[in-house]
């Protein structure tokens, strides 16, 4: 099946891509495998995932076996928030690089704007159970200068961005020297992020949509938020075109532009998320889809929020609270 691409930055970014967030140990690798041997292009991964050294035995097979070259897949990776001082960010990468058994990666992200306490405890807490932020709170510069020294060394083809608000995107874009090649978000049509796709086609920046399906599994959701699966107007577009509501969830995506990155460990399911390319979406469906959050509220409903860090000085949906 032909996969789509778009330009990411010097790259280009297969639109469908398999997410491996809260893909456990023992069962990522094989799902990571699955996906290669069966078109996927593009493997979205992360430092705090705490999965990147079984991702990294997979890739060794599937690369040296011949399955897939290296060149021909996409991978992303992202920089943690205890990682975010200028010393930090080579070892960070350096880790990454390591524990994927790659000598580059494609694109490398921030992947929230907070920064922690550095150490080796990703999660850093006081007594009370609250979140030890870095004292020196480094500048967006300080982390976004080191990523650029990582461009420079080889070592990451791209750079971007991941949960950043719009002020925070302008921010950045005021001073780099190499311009961000990708945002990463939570979207879907319950937060369907509109306004920050716009910035991102004016200003050429890959948009990635993680948690298309509206992270169906999240223990954040309200007690009142249907699940998008189960939505009648998703299902009715879904029997419309004789594909599943996962598919019409992740074509919403691909038909707007983005890049998309549905997780999943079940190699049935894998494929179905990447067999979306035999249809679109009309204009009818996308205006219901790009209205749906409506039926939450006006701002729609994040599932993602980590309202935990909402007292971070850089935490980037301060106006959701």
């Amino acid at each position: 099946m032909a996969q789509k691409s778009i330009s990411c930055g010097v790259s280009q970014m297969p639109v469908v891509g398999l997410g491996t967030w809260q893909s456990k140990k023992g069962e990522v690798g094989a799902a990571v495998e699955h996906a290669l041997r069966n078109g996927y292009r593009h493997i979205d991964c992360a430092m705090v995932y705490q999965n990147e050294e079984e991702i990294g035995e997979t890739f060794k097979k599937v690369f040296s076996e011949g399955i897939v070259k290296r060149e021909d897949v996409f991978i992303t990776s992202k920089l943690w928030n205890t990682y975010k001082r200028a010393e930090d960010v080579p070892k960070a990468c350096a880790k990454t690089l390591k524990d994927l058994q790659l000598d580059y990666l494609d694109l490398y992200l921030i992947h929230w704007p907070v920064m922690f306490k550095p150490g080796e405890n990703l999660f850093p807490t006081d007594a009370d159970g609250k979140f030890i932020y870095d004292e020196q709170n480094p500048s967006f510069k300080e982390t976004w200068n080191a990523l650029e020294k990582l461009v420079d060394e080889g070592k990451v083809k791209n750079i971007g961005l991941s949960n950043f608000n719009k002020d925070q995107i302008a921010e950045v874009l005021e001073f780099a020297r190499v311009k961000p090649a990708s945002l990463q978000v939570e979207s879907h049509p319950q937060l369907p992020n509109l306004e920050l796709l716009d910035i991102c086609k004016k200003n050429d920046i890959a948009f990635v949509a993680y948690s298309p399906l509206g992270n169906p599994g999240s223990v954040f959701r309200r007690p009142e938020q249907k699940n998008l699966l189960e939505d009648d107007d998703v299902k009715k577009i879904a029997a419309k075109h004789k594909k599943s509501a996962g598919q019409i969830l992740i074509r919403y995506q691909v038909d707007k532009g983005n890049v998309v990155i549905p997780k999943s460990v079940t190699p049935s399911r894998i494929d179905e998320n990447l067999d979306v390319f035999g249809f679109s979406l009309d204009e009818t469906d996308m205006g219901v889809l790009n209205n749906l959050y409506k039926k939450i509220g006006p701002k729609g409903f994040r599932t993602c929020a980590v309202a935990h860090w909402g007292t971070h000085p850089n935490y980037p949906f301060k106006d959701e609270l």
